[in-house]
């Protein structure tokens, strides 16, 4: 398909100086002054752009004529272009509920049969100017691509009465307001911005959520009491959700009415059973109502979240969720709400400054947003006043924030439609100093990001958090450490200077409050996290030398540092290391490594690259990382949902999950192998296999021996030693609820 470089500037629509302009006929039409009109029309002129002009024309004489006095229509709404290789899709929002006022639009080229997304813009804040029949809209746009007509006027004729829908609206494009370059005329679409089709499934047991009347529990007097379903919802935010496709129920085969998903499962089932489902930017989603997630007080997940067409797909958990009462409908709407706004690019409302473009954040550092993208346990507006669960509900009025309406209204085509621009779209630049220090912190917290000094080419790249008070008394937080949990960003400065945000490539939505007194080393917090590929892919992908630096957001706000962390990603030395870090870099490759494996069929070429490393390269320090990654998958019974909706469960392997857990603990006792965070997991897993096995004394002296080995072999200090003795024996607990 051919390029149009700029849409702004198009042979055969541009006007000379001293023409007619469209929105003067409209003007004669308000007078009623048909005879007029047409003498202005010029000899000469593109036909097509007259017989425009006289459409134009009569639709607005026709309504004016037969309204009379009658309140006139709003011009609020979707309008698009026809004809010609180039289209535009305008949408208008000067009036009506909740008006952003801003213009904004999206070209698109036809060549054949094929047709394409080639930029967008944006009219921020436009002087808007109405006579009875005639609304003007004007100012200078910003663009997401290079142009050189910044300048957008649009005239749509003001229909007025019930009987008469909007009619077209001209669009000029110019050079700081002169003569036209580029005109469209656009025909009315829908009075809604935007349009999705949304496909829902779930699997036998679950209740979807169906509607919550607003007046059911107290809510703030200024929100009026409707009835919402998640349609509806988007609908007042002016997004029209079609439920479409075919609603299915998913029968639970082998696979159990208590299955827990994890995010390889979801996935796959995407892929499989997703019919509108496609790799390209498109509006369309795919909702799962399941049954509950691997991880305890998980209510939903964007887990669409890596590759290149991002997005798509999101469940909710009916475990977490269910009932029928008033409050548990309400909370079922939010969470509804919460996670296609993840579909649509919404970041949680304390994480908006990492979008690209970098969005304000609201009050107190946006944990006091109104918002469907807070969590309620997690609303906190500039103290004193009270947050909490009970306070967002006593003032939440059933909507988005100014800010996320302009997103959801007028964002960039591919920052917003599904499949378009990473969740997040790169993350902004954040500062040279990574994120900069704070003028003053009263936190009474410490956060310390920990990793190896340097790591092999190809090496996954895993770093410790550590949060900790200073204060021998304590202070009382969340411990919700890990990146993916949405309160710990990293960002990391490449060998070649760029700063970027680690991402991870799924979105859990957590909204159950766990509150832990953190004090100092005995009650600590720590947490082990991968960091080498997330939505925006490989983030270590050359040798060199990279800084990180953390930052932790409180329960009450406070946003906590660590210091600058410094590594170095050595050159390989040999031809071995080269191939093996080639076979251990790739998108299939790293989202393995952050799922600790899959069975998915998407991800059979990861899954081939890292056998091959194992089976070729088994002596090479990197196989470890392989052999965890096949330990771990050969340790779960993974669900695999099929295209033709049937749900079965591809049963775990103990003895091929223990013999290679068994490597990476033998690969791991001196310096090399994986972190002491991750070694003391894979032996609790390793246990439980062993347990599975039916050699449960086997397993008991697994656990017993852990703690002298991380004292004596790994030389850790006794109050973390106490901690790793306290997990082991939550793990024989658990053994014991397994094998009854």
């Amino acid at each position: 398909m051919s390029v149009i470089s700029d849409p702004t500037v198009l042979d055969g629509q541009s006007r000379s100086p001293g023409t007619y302009e469209i929105e003067d006929l409209l003007e004669l039409a308000e007078r009623d002054d048909l005879a007029e009109a047409a003498v202005e029309e010029p000899e000469g002129a593109d036909q097509l752009v007259q017989l425009q002009a006289k459409v134009a024309l009569l639709e607005a004489q026709t309504a004016l004529r037969a309204a009379g006095p009658q309140t006139r229509r709003l011009v609020r709404g979707r309008y698009r272009s026809v004809g010609g290789e180039s289209q535009l899709e305008l949408r208008v929002d000067v009036d009506g509920f909740r008006p952003a006022m801003r213009v904004s639009g999206d070209f698109f080229q036809t060549s054949g049969t094929t047709t394409g997304y080639v930029g967008s813009f944006v009219l921020d804040a436009p002087t808007v100017s109405s006579t009875p029949g005639v609304v003007r809209i004007e100012g200078t746009a910003r663009f997401s691509l290079p142009v050189a007509a910044r300048h957008v006027r649009v005239a749509i004729p003001r229909a007025s009465g019930p009987s008469h829908g909007p009619v077209s609206a001209t669009v000029h494009f110019s050079a700081a307001g002169g003569a036209p370059t580029a005109t469209y005329l656009c025909g009315f679409v829908s009075p809604h911005f935007r349009s999705i089709k949304l496909e829902q499934d779930s699997v036998a047991g679950t209740v979807p959520f169906i509607e919550y009347n607003t007046g059911s529990l107290p809510q703030p007097p200024s929100s009026p009491t409707r009835t919402l379903t998640l349609p509806k919802a988007f609908e007042e935010a002016g997004i029209e959700v079609q439920l479409a496709g075919t609603s299915n129920t998913v029968p639970v085969g082998t696979a159990g009415t208590d299955a827990k998903w994890d995010e390889a499962e979801l996935h796959n089932a995407m892929v499989n059973h997703f019919s509108l489902w496609r790799d390209a930017p498109l509006w369309q989603a795919w909702l799962l109502v399941a049954t509950s997630f691997v991880q305890q007080g998980v209510r939903g997940v964007m887990f669409d979240a890596a590759g290149s067409f991002q997005r798509q797909g999101y469940a909710v958990f009916h475990d977490a969720i269910q009932g029928q009462d008033p409050a548990t409908q309400r909370a079922q709407l939010r969470t509804y709400v919460h996670e296609l706004g993840h579909a649509f690019n919404l970041l949680h409302s304390w994480d908006k400054n990492f979008a690209d473009p970098p969005q304000p954040l609201g009050p107190n550092g946006g944990l006091g947003d109104l918002s469907w993208m807070n969590y309620t346990w997690k609303f906190q507006p500039p103290p004193p006043a009270a947050g909490g669960d009970a306070a967002y509900w006593a003032a939440f009025p059933f909507q988005f924030t100014d800010n996320e309406l302009v997103h959801l209204r007028h964002g960039f085509f591919r920052d917003v439609v599904m499949g378009g621009n990473p969740f997040g779209v790169g993350a902004a630049e954040v500062d040279p100093e990574l994120f900069g220090d704070p003028v003053t912190d009263h936190s009474g917290l410490t956060l310390e990001l920990r990793s190896a000094r340097s790591f092999a080419y190809g090496q996954p790249v895993v770093v410790e958090l550590k949060l900790s008070s200073p204060d021998r008394r304590g202070r009382v937080t969340h411990d919700r450490l890990g990146p993916t949990d949405g309160f710990v960003t990293i960002a990391v400065r490449t060998p070649s200077g760029q700063v970027r945000t680690y991402r991870p490539p799924l979105v859990r939505c957590l909204e159950d409050n766990v509150q832990t007194r953190v004090v100092t080393e005995e009650n600590a917090v720590y947490k082990s996290a991968y960091i080498g590929y997330g939505r925006d892919g490989l983030y270590f992908e050359q040798p060199g030398r990279y800084q990180l630096r953390a930052q932790y957001v409180a329960s009450d706000g406070s946003r906590v540092l660590s210091d600058v962390r410094h590594l170095t990603v050595r050159t390989p030395r040999t031809d071995a290391d080269e191939h093996v870090a080639e076979l251990m870099m790739g998108d299939q490759q790293g989202t393995l490594f952050y799922l600790l494996g899959s069975s998915a069929e998407s991800l059979t070429d990861g899954n081939d690259a890292l056998q091959e490393v194992i089976e070729r390269y088994g002596d090479h320090p990197l196989a470890v990382y392989p052999r965890l990654v096949k330990g771990v998958n050969a340790s779960r019974d993974f669900k695999y949902l099929t295209a033709d909706r049937n749900l079965y469960t591809v049963q775990a392997d103990p003895q091929e999950s223990i013999q290679h857990l068994d490597s990476v603990v033998e690969a791991s006792t001196g310096e090399d192998g994986v972190d002491n965070l991750t070694l003391n997991w894979v032996m609790r897993r390793r246990a439980r296999m062993e347990a599975r096995t039916g050699d449960l004394g086997r397993a008991i002296r697994s656990l017993d021996g852990m703690a002298t080995f991380f004292r004596d072999t790994k030389g850790l200090r006794e109050p973390v030693v106490r901690g790793i003795a306290a997990q082991a024996e939550q793990t024989k607990e658990r053994i014991a609820g397994e094998n009854r």
